[in-house]
């Protein structure tokens, strides 16, 4: 008898420990709820502004995609649903757009990436004038591309008196008409030109950030230059490569301004890409649905290659952990 007082005595005794347990539990959970909205509050306002300008418009474009709307034939304006986009994905022009846009995407990206490494490897030793060096190879990534397409179109590639011309001509060379002849080359030298510096960057901050033991042991080991850096550097930088080819994709493949001053995407369409061929749609031909189902083609597309892209760099983070 005695035991079973005991007993019971016991379980009032933990029933009353477990609810306060569990009561402690729900004001934590509660108070940590609370301190969680408490940091996200500032940021709400930001979000909401963000999503009102980018998400509402992006809502709007896809509903204008829907509508067989152009502004010459008002009358004509009409739910056609993805009639538009059929029509686009049969256009000729626009396919050959979106080639230009893969063709200059990754030879910009490409090239200045290549440029990028070899600038950033001469940066990183000490010598003489080297912050000046460094500055000047950073110069072209400040310049405004409105600036940096008429500097190429003028003053670098004009048939008669550009700098280009001038130096084939020392060899022999006759001189060449680049934008007429050489539409698509002509607006890669000048992305390229603009963006090596910003890869440069990138890829010499991970050279600054490589453990400098693991560059002591590898000569220690007899490993020379070349073996060091393949097997050594390169690696290191993998992360700084796939960030720098990942951001220049996005930004290069909306490329306008160059495309606009310098060749006009001419001739005819030659050199067109999809956001030049876009607005060529839409403020000259007038046609804002097919225009709207391009733009709206163009975004998932990116989102697409940039959600990829991000895995691939976020498994690279993971596994380096």
């Amino acid at each position: 008898m005695a035991t079973t007082l005991v007993d019971k005595h016991n379980l009032k005794q933990h029933g009353r420990k477990s609810g306060r347990d569990a009561k402690n539990s729900g004001d934590g959970s509660g108070v940590s709820r609370a301190e969680g909205w408490r940091r996200r509050g500032p940021l709400l306002p930001a979000l909401i502004f963000t999503i009102v300008i980018t998400q509402l418009p992006f809502l709007v474009t896809i509903w204008y995609s829907l509508r067989n709307w152009n502004l010459l034939r008002p009358d004509g304006n009409q739910f056609i649903g993805l009639q538009n986009y059929v029509d686009i994905f049969l256009d000729s022009t626009f396919r050959s757009s979106a080639l230009n846009s893969i063709v200059i995407t990754l030879g910009c990206v490409f090239l200045a990436m290549v440029l990028g490494i070899i600038f950033a490897l001469l940066l990183d030793r000490k010598f003489r004038g080297q912050g000046i060096v460094r500055t000047m190879l950073i110069t072209p990534f400040l310049i405004m591309p409105v600036a940096g397409a008429t500097l190429w179109s003028i003053s670098m590639l004009n048939p008669s008196f550009g700098l280009v011309n001038w130096v084939i001509s020392l060899v022999g060379i006759p001189p060449v008409d680049w934008t007429a002849s050489h539409p698509i080359v002509s607006i890669l030298m000048a992305l390229v030109w603009q963006w090596t510096p910003f890869t440069m960057l990138l890829v010499l901050a991970g050279l600054q950030s490589q453990p400098k033991d693991v560059l002591e042991a590898a000569q220690i080991d007899g490993a020379g230059w070349t073996k060091t850096f393949i097997w050594v550097t390169l690696p290191q930088l993998r992360r700084y490569i796939e960030l720098g080819v990942l951001l220049g994709t996005i930004y290069v493949v909306n490329t306008f301004d160059q495309i606009y001053l310098m060749t006009a995407g001419g001739p005819g369409t030659a050199s067109a890409n999809l956001p030049f061929y876009i607005y060529q749609r839409a403020f000259l031909g007038f046609d804002i649905g097919q225009a709207a189902a391009m733009g709206v083609v163009v975004v998932i597309a990116t989102i697409i290659i940039a959600t990829f892209a991000l895995r691939l760099i976020f498994r690279s983070f993971d596994a380096k952990d």
